[in-house]
C-alpha cells in the first residue's frame, strides 16, 4: 500500500481537486470558442497552467495554516493527524513552504499571464489576511473562503482571454460558501462525536443550527443563481439556443447538496473528492450533471431542439 509521505500531506494533494473551479470559464466558453475557431490546445494549456499556480500557492498557506494552527489541531479527533500537529514535519519546514511557494508561484503566473498574475497575487494577499486573523472572525472567515474559490474562477477566464461571467462569479461564491459551512459542520460534528472537549472552533462555529442556517441560505442561493442562468439571455449569448436545457440538471445539483448535508450533520468527511467516492448518490449526482453537461455542450443538434420545445425569453 502506497503511503503518502508527510511532506507530502502538509501541501493536501487530495485538497487541489478545489481548483476545479478553474474550469468552469473554459468548459462554458467551449461552444462559443469551437465557433470562432480559438485554438482549444492552447486555452487548455493555459487553463492547465492556472491550476497549477493555485495549486502551488494554496500549498504554500496549507503549510502556513497547519504551522500556526498547530497546537489547537491537536486537541481535534481528525486534525491531531495532520503533518504538523503530529509532529511527522516540523514547524520550520512548514514555513518555509509557506513563505517560498507562493511568491514563486505568483512570479511565474505574472511571467504567463498579468492578468492570471494580478488574480493570482489578490488571492495570495486574501490568504494572507485569512491567516492573520479572517479565519477567527465569525462570518467573515467562510466568505473569505468562498471569495478564494471566486478569484480561482476568475483566473481560469483570465487564463484563457475570455470575459468573466457575472453569473459565474456569482454560482462559485454561493456553492463554496456552502462547502465552507459544510467543513466548519463537519469539524463541529466530528469534535462532538469524538468528545473532544478540548477543540473549540477558532471562529465561534459551536450551534449547529446556526451552520443549519447557513449551508440552508448558501446553498439556496446557489440553486437560485444556477437556475437563473440557465434561463438568462447571458446563457444563450455563450451557449447558444436551448441553453436553457440546463434547468433540466437541476435536481443533480439539489441532490448533490442535500447529500453534502447529511454527511456534515454525521461527521463524515467534508472533502468534496471523498464525498463523491464514498457516497454512491453523490457519485450518481455528480456524475449524471457531469455528464448532462458534456452532451449539451457537445451537440447544438440536442440545445436546438430543446430550442423549439422551450418557451424562452426574446433576449
Amino acid at each position: 500500500m502506497f503511503v503518502v509521505p508527510p511532506i507530502l500531506q502538509l501541501l493536501r494533494p487530495a485538497d487541489w481537486v478545489k481548483n476545479v473551479f478553474v474550469l468552469p470559464a473554459l468548459i462554458f466558453s467551449l461552444p462559443r470558442m469551437v465557433e470562432d475557431g480559438v485554438e482549444i490546445t492552447a486555452a487548455l494549456w493555459a487553463t492547465l497552467a492556472a491550476v497549477a499556480g493555485f495549486c502551488a500557492t494554496a500549498s504554500g498557506f496549507y503549510a502556513i495554516n497547519d504551522t500556526l494552527d498547530a497546537a489547537s489541531d491537536r486537541q481535534h479527533p481528525v486534525k491531531c493527524q495532520r503533518p504538523i500537529a503530529s509532529g511527522a514535519v516540523s514547524a520550520r519546514t512548514g514555513l518555509v513552504l509557506g513563505v517560498l511557494l507562493p511568491p514563486v508561484s505568483i512570479l511565474a503566473a505574472f511571467s504567463f499571464d498579468p492578468g492570471l498574475g494580478w488574480i493570482l497575487l489578490a488571492y495570495g494577499i486574501l490568504q494572507v489576511l485569512y491567516n492573520l486573523g479572517l479565519k477567527r472572525c465569525h462570518g467573515l472567515d467562510v466568505m473569505a473562503l468562498a471569495g478564494g474559490f471566486t478569484l480561482r474562477a476568475a483566473g481560469g477566464a483570465a487564463a484563457i482571454d475570455r470575459p468573466i461571467s457575472v453569473w459565474l462569479l456569482l454560482e462559485v461564491f454561493f456553492l463554496t460558501l456552502f462547502l465552507a459551512f459544510i467543513k466548519r459542520q463537519c469539524d463541529l460534528q466530528i469534535a462532538k462525536n469524538s468528545n473532544a472537549e478540548g477543540w473549540k472552533s477558532p471562529a465561534g462555529y459551536h450551534d449547529e443550527h446556526e451552520l443549519d442556517w447557513g449551508t440552508c441560505l448558501s446553498g439556496g442561493l446557489a440553486v437560485v443563481v444556477f437556475v437563473m442562468y440557465a434561463t438568462s439571455g447571458h446563457a444563450r449569448q455563450v451557449l447558444g439556443p436551448g441553453a436553457e436545457g440546463l434547468v433540466f440538471l437541476t435536481p443533480f445539483v439539489i441532490s448533490a447538496l442535500l447529500r453534502f448535508h447529511r454527511r456534515a450533520r454525521e461527521g463524515a468527511s467534508d472533502s468534496p473528492l471523498a464525498a463523491v467516492l464514498d457516497d454512491r448518490i453523490m457519485f450518481l449526482s455528480a456524475g449524471a450533471f457531469g455528464l448532462g453537461l458534456a452532451v449539451l455542450l457537445a451537440f447544438p443538434e440536442l440545445r436546438e431542439a430543446l430550442d423549439g420545445i422551450l418557451m424562452t425569453s426574446s433576449e
